[in-house]
């Protein structure tokens, strides 16, 4: 008998704040908040849709798309990389990534794909309807933030 390993979807996601340091988390269908973001694009063979290159790309185009705000993203956020079950039996591998705001005095909106938009100060995350592996990149972002500081 051969074994087949599972195959999961990715989803990129990303800590994006905006100037006054919140973090901007979008709710989806399933009343959760979560983190922007999304699947990298494959593509379509006639080239109409291009391929993103790099999961840091898909991330960009994806914030882009789902909230207006310009972001560079990078870097991987230590623990951001886990395994989701948003519903029984499906499985989605999410990856985490800091990032750059580029326009954080910029409103972002809110597009089709997500029923609100909200920006939280880091102290409110712990009590919102959000998986735990999203509260865990945001706490771990917060907190690389705050020993920049230090640094300083």
């Amino acid at each position: 008998m051969t074994h087949t390993p599972p195959r999961w979807p990715v989803s990129v996601k990303g800590v994006a704040l905006d100037a006054d340091d919140r973090v901007l988390l979008l709710k989806n269908e399933r009343e959760e908040w979560e983190l922007p973001g999304g699947r990298l694009e494959p593509g379509t063979a006639d080239g109409v849709v291009p391929a993103d290159v790099s999961p840091e790309a898909a991330l960009e185009r994806e914030i882009r798309e789902e909230t207006g705000w310009e972001v560079k993203a990078g870097p991987l956020i230590d623990g951001g990389v886990w395994v989701y079950e948003p519903i029984p039996g499906r499985k989605v591998l999410i990856v985490t990534y800091g990032c750059t705001v580029l326009t954080p005095d910029q409103a972002p909106v809110v597009s089709h794909e997500h029923k609100q938009l909200g920006l939280f100060a880091a102290n409110h995350v712990a009590a919102l309807n959000m998986p735990e592996g999203y509260k865990q990149a945001v706490a771990a972002w917060f907190g690389r933030k705050a020993d920049d500081y230090e640094r300083m």
